[in-house]
């Protein structure tokens, strides 16, 4: 069985390109307005949320093989998780939102491109309840900070 292991250079592109955005980034921008009540900040402390979650689940799932990978949330409704989260990501300092999510970002990049192929193999056959293609929603994020910070 071949194991993708492309989530690896995806990763690796959109934290070089978070860690770009950031650095960039005045505290003045950081604290832009995005729609729906979020700011830069925010969204990027939205980020650090959800890849945190994913060296969470690694880490309760216990990569050895040992503990069972958790159960499948795909289908799952997560907006209210997020609406959840909104004010305290917005109480954090503009620049700490951005740190973490870096450091985070670097974190989960680390721990994805360390797995074994055995627990890659179970977690693809379970369905792939944890996702390690990180990218995806950095590049999602990303692009609407972007676009808000061009206007």
């Amino acid at each position: 069985m071949t194991l993708d292991r492309s989530f690896i250079a995806a990763n690796h592109a959109e934290r070089v390109r978070l860690q770009s955005l950031i650095r960039g980034l005045t505290d003045k921008q950081l604290a832009e307005p995005m729609p729906a009540g979020w700011t830069v900040a925010a969204v990027l402390g939205h980020l650090a949320f959800w890849d945190q979650r994913i060296l969470a689940l690694l880490s309760r799932c216990d990569t050895d093989g040992k503990h069972a990978l958790p159960e499948q949330m795909r289908d799952i409704d997560v907006d209210w998780i997020n609406d959840a989260t909104k004010p305290m990501l917005l109480a954090l300092p503009p620049r700490t939102a951005a740190d973490l999510a870096l450091a985070i970002a670097e974190a989960v990049d680390g721990k994805a491109a360390s797995l074994s192929d055995e627990f890659l193999a179970r977690n693809a056959s379970a369905g792939t309840p944890i996702n390690l293609d990180r990218a995806h929603h950095r590049r999602q994020h990303l692009e609407e900070i972007e676009h808000v910070l061009r206007q």
